[in-house]
């Protein structure tokens, strides 16, 4: 391994100069952050103004997530091989120059494929960041360094959807919906040039060489599965769909196939198959892949709700939602309290429940309310909704780990990410489709979101039902992040 930092005389410089490239770390999760959670709130102004059928709200989403799913799995091998700061560098620049591809989109083909490019920028510089981290700070400095991931991930959390409703709102310089792109264009040229400054270059010196055909496999595979979710309502479900369905199931078994003999020949791969035969790790990842996918797809049918069916601005939309964000804080909050070392599966497991309570609050008060429901109303259901989702997360990506040997814990890592990004596309898909589906048919708004919180229930059940193969503790130093 070789690892370069700029030249430091005392050690109060080179103290000053590791968290000066931290923060240019934060600014790059920022970007991601914010690009994940205020298309959701701006999407369906978007839709009306640059047209496109209702599945360029679906496509916003699901293109980024789906792109991001893909690359994690290769974004951290890519910085082994060819240098950290590289990569991070050449991430940032492509996630901002396809950031200005978005906010001048011109048509909806053009926008998603931007976004689609996003997402795999996205994953080449996001995994770059966080190996830095690994190798500029020392052991008793790490943790605090890990640390500042929190309150970033937090304020971005519950000023993501209120920023993109006063962008979309506010028409700066009469961008309109496009600010909510263009408010990247400073945060990485900044993320650049002083990523150019501070940040070191690390490399590993024994790196192995990509495992393409496992990319391409798994690319498929996921690509078979989301578009013929996203697209087959539009198209009145031709046989192609369901062929496309069933050929993604056979895409990943090809996969997995492929990864064995890959490794019984001695060669890396993409996803360590040994992690498939851990019953906790695969029902963590079966767990993860429902969880996200309610969660987020639930966030795209109550944005659809808010502004199409009650006529709420992004902005009151993006307000509305607020109380299921400062929910998630308060959730974090009381499982880094302690509750996650002393409860371990079961903190999860009580989150999952909360949440699902939530969601049932949520559905009774919009059947009771209808079309007349306010903000004030909606926000005892979002805040429960919140806190049991702070509550499972906080604990998830540890337990799930707990289940895998240390020699497994980076690919195991990877993998789980990916799945989380992998759920948020099916979700967007799924529950998207459901919403449009019960729409066509004539279904009131009230009634559509109603069906969509039971389905997310649902979901939530699988989840619950499915924790009971992780372990039942955490590891005790996480690597999951």
């Amino acid at each position: 391994m070789t690892v370069t930092a700029p030249a430091a005389s005392s050690e109060a410089q080179r103290y000053r100069w590791r968290w000066a490239a931290l923060f240019v770390i934060l600014a790059a999760e920022v970007m991601d952050l914010l690009d994940a959670l205020i298309t959701t709130i701006a999407a369906p102004t978007i839709q009306k103004e640059l047209g496109g059928t209702a599945s360029l709200v679906q496509w916003l989403g699901a293109g980024y997530t789906l792109a991001m799913a893909v690359g994690l799995i290769t974004g951290g091998r890519l910085g082994d091989l060819y240098g950290r700061k590289r990569m991070f560098l050449i991430g940032a620049a492509g996630f901002t120059a396809m950031s200005l591809v978005c906010g001048i989109a011109m048509n909806p083909e053009m926008l998603i494929g931007g976004r689609v490019l996003q997402g795999l920028f996205g994953a080449v510089m996001l995994p770059q960041g966080l190996g830095l981290i690994k190798e500029m700070f020392p052991p008793d400095e790490i943790g605090k360094a890990f640390g500042m991931f929190g309150p970033v991930m937090t304020i971005s959390s519950v000023g993501g959807p209120v920023l993109g409703g006063w962008l979309v709102d506010a028409d700066l310089f009469g961008t309109g919906w496009r600010m909510i792109f263009l408010v990247n264009l400073p945060l990485g040229l900044a993320a650049l040039v002083a990523g150019l400054k501070v940040l070191p270059e690390f490399r590993l010196s024994d790196a192995t060489r990509l495992d393409l055909v496992g990319v391409v496999l798994v690319s498929v595979a996921a690509f078979l599965l989301v578009f013929p979710l996203i697209q087959g309502r539009e198209l009145g479900w031709p046989a192609w769909t369901w062929f496309s369905m069933a050929g993604s199931i056979v895409m990943f078994a090809l996969f997995g196939r492929y990864e064995s003999r890959r490794t019984r020949s001695g060669k890396d791969p993409l996803v360590t198959p040994s992690l498939f035969r851990k019953r906790a790790f695969t029902g963590g990842l079966v767990a993860g892949l429902a969880f996200f996918s309610g969660m987020i797809g639930l966030s795209l049918v109550f944005s659809l709700y808010t502004q199409v069916g009650l006529g709420f601005s992004p902005l009151k939309a993006g307000l509305t939602s607020l109380p299921q964000a400062i929910g998630g804080v308060v959730g974090f909050g009381l499982a880094m309290s302690g509750l996650q070392e002393k409860l371990g599966r079961g903190l999860l497991q009580i989150g999952v429940t909360v949440m699902a309570a939530g969601a049932g609050v949520l559905g009774l008060t919009i059947h009771l309310a209808g079309l007349s429901v306010g903000p004030w109303q909606l926000a005892p259901g979002l805040a429960l909704v919140g806190i049991g989702m702070g509550l499972t997360m906080a604990p998830f990506f540890d337990i799930v780990l707990a289940g895998v040997e240390p020699h497994e814990s980076g690919s195991a890592s990877g993998a789980l990410t990916a799945t989380q990004q992998l759920g948020a596309a099916v979700g967007t898909a799924v529950l998207g489709t459901l919403f449009f589906n019960l729409l066509k048919s004539q279904w009131s708004f009230s009634s559509a979101m109603q069906l969509t919180v039971w389905v997310e229930i649902g979901l939530l059940a699988a989840t619950f039902a499915f924790s009971f193969l992780l372990p039942r503790r955490a590891i005790a130093e996480s690597s999951a992040h």
